[in-house]
């Protein structure tokens, strides 16, 4: 019988503080680097990031967040200028390295602490659908016998 392989995927989740105040307040900075950065990890960007400043009822609590679909999945930013602080996923169906993601990202935004998140999502979710398929099928044949 072929081994199935299971996983959906990867899911890196950040949380940076101390970041550099004008990069997370610069609504265009965030744009260029959700409409590049999908490349920079060989991934497939679907459509134009959505980027847009958020101003509260705090009112420092106003940011920019921004997230643009790739075909593996997608990826997300929102930014508290004031706070020098800013959260971003990254979810993708498709491996990708999330040490270098996480060293260029700290770069980018001038990091100086980070948490950071890594999951693996989906674990009983079927990466071949054709294999899935044929022992589906052979489990219901037992089942009928």
């Amino acid at each position: 019988m072929q081994e199935i392989e299971y996983g959906f995927g990867q899911h890196l989740m950040m949380d940076g503080y101390g970041c550099d105040r004008d990069k997370l307040m610069d609504l265009n900075g965030i744009y260029d680097f959700l409409n590049n950065y999908p490349s920079e990890i060989e991934m497939t960007k679907i459509m134009p990031p959505y980027v847009f400043k958020y101003t509260g009822q705090v009112p420092e609590d106003w940011g920019i967040s921004g997230f643009v679909l790739i075909a593996e999945s997608h990826i997300s930013i929102h930014t508290f200028p004031d706070k020098l602080y800013l959260s971003l996923d990254i979810f993708s169906c498709k491996s990708f390295d999330a040490q270098k993601a996480i060293r260029r990202i700290k770069d980018i935004f001038n990091i100086k602490k980070a948490e950071i998140k890594l999951l693996d999502r989906g674990h009983e979710f079927p990466k071949v659908i054709r294999k899935v398929e044929n022992f589906v099928r052979q489990e219901r044949s037992r089942m009928t016998v």
